[in-house]
């Protein structure tokens, strides 16, 4: 049953993250909390050892330091720090590259996406839909938690972690 619900909560945590940021702007702190609590349940109930553990916190702690300087910068919001700390706690420094690498591009991409629908008008009727009009608001930043799920989606099932649940 702890296994179950344990290879669900990463996902959707990571689908509702993206989805929130995509219509509000925001990834409420919940998400990544939720994410930490969870990790070290499981780390507990498998159990991890303490040497994994600790790898898998420094990790995190690592991509906490750096997203809050590039936070402090205004190039990254801190929704999307926090995002990207608690699952870099999930993933740790084995797929750490990886993960950088799948936001990346998913960021770019995305990132495209919504500079070519700012560089062009967009129909009335699109821009009532208020999310639609945020994004196409030259002003506003780019939804990146959106990539960071992806990412993260994409790499989990890569993990020690996934495969110590029984993932398929």
């Amino acid at each position: 049953m702890i296994e179950s619900a344990a290879l669900i909560v990463f996902p959707a945590a990571m689908v509702f993250a993206a989805f929130s940021d995509l219509f509000t702007m925001t990834i409420p702190n919940r998400v990544s909390l939720i994410l930490i609590v969870v990790y070290f349940a499981l780390a507990a109930y498998i159990p991890l050892s303490w040497n994994v553990i600790v790898t898998h916190v420094s990790c995190g702690l690592a991509v906490l330091a750096l997203t809050f300087v590039l936070f402090q910068r205004g190039w990254v919001g801190g929704g999307d720090a926090k995002l990207a700390s608690a699952t870099a706690l999930w993933l740790g420094w084995e797929n750490l590259l990886d993960y950088g690498l799948v936001a990346s591009i998913a960021g770019g991409a995305l990132t495209l996406v919504i500079m070519m629908m700012r560089w062009n008008e967009l129909p009335s009727r699109l821009l009532s839909v208020k999310f639609i009009a945020r994004l196409a608001e030259k002003t506003n930043g780019v939804p990146y938690g959106i990539a960071l799920a992806i990412a993260g989606l994409l790499i989990y099932p890569q993990t020690g972690l996934w495969s110590r649940l029984g993932g398929l």
